[in-house]
């Protein structure tokens, strides 16, 4: 049996298997990753050609990947010039923060009326594995089990539309919050502010678990302001 031309050409440039391989989302991943951890800074200058030499990707799929990027508010398109890494400041990582506090406060506070004996479990056993990582240092886990707890609160209350907008705003601040994580002491510090949290929810104490996570946001704003004050 013969084999296509297209086949053969194939074959013979392993990059278009690559990039069929790296998908818009893993592009969209390894970018966030990157302005995250520092590794793309503020304002440097995002070029197709270039991410799709460097990821192995499709022009097309990078493309997708700064769209939904922008969208996050990690990224910005600029007339004539293409897509950078945007710039948030402190000050308006703060407020950023602050909003945050509003709408998630508001999310402990449906989660503490809806929640059910089953979530009551989940928020429990998340409340341990925090604990247990701060017991044995694990920051990475301790991390994975704060991520776990926003998201599954943010579920249990049904708040879609300030689900969408957390998302947003969570995206545009995350370099100050990898950094905040990064401080020594900081999970200890922030586990107690956690545990109030779920405290409130398991025991369907509404002003308790919407009080809590407002303090617990407050703090994120005022740590973050103070580590970049003392950068």
């Amino acid at each position: 049996m013969g084999v296509s031309p297209e086949a053969s050409q194939e074959e013979s440039n392993p990059e278009s298997t690559t990039a069929a391989r790296m998908t818009a989302a893993d592009v969209g991943h390894r970018l966030r990753d990157a302005i995250v951890t520092g590794k793309l800074v503020p304002n440097q200058r995002l070029v197709e050609a270039d991410l799709a030499n460097e990821y192995g990707a499709s022009r097309g799929n990078v493309r997708i990947a700064l769209t939904e990027l922008s969208s996050e508010g990690l990224i910005e398109r600029v007339a004539h010039r293409g897509a950078r890494v945007r710039a948030v400041s402190p000050a308006e990582a703060v407020e950023i923060t602050e909003v945050r506090g509003a709408l998630e406060s508001l999310c402990a506070r449906k989660a503490a009326e809806r929640v059910s004996e089953a979530e009551i479990g989940q928020l429990r056993e998340i409340g341990r594995r925090m604990s247990r990582a701060v017991e044995l240092n694990d920051r990475e886990a301790y991390s994975s089990g704060n991520k776990e707890l926003h998201a599954l609160i943010i579920e249990i209350s049904g708040q879609q539309v300030a689900a969408d907008t957390i998302q947003r705003l969570r995206g545009q601040a995350v370099r100050y919050q990898y950094r905040l994580a990064q401080k020594p002491g900081r999970p200890a510090e922030s586990l107690p502010q956690h545990l109030a949290i779920i405290e409130g929810i398991c025991t369907r104490d509404a002003n308790g678990a919407a009080d809590a996570m407002q303090a617990h946001l407050s703090n994120v704003a005022v740590e973050i302001k103070s580590t970049e004050d003392s950068a």
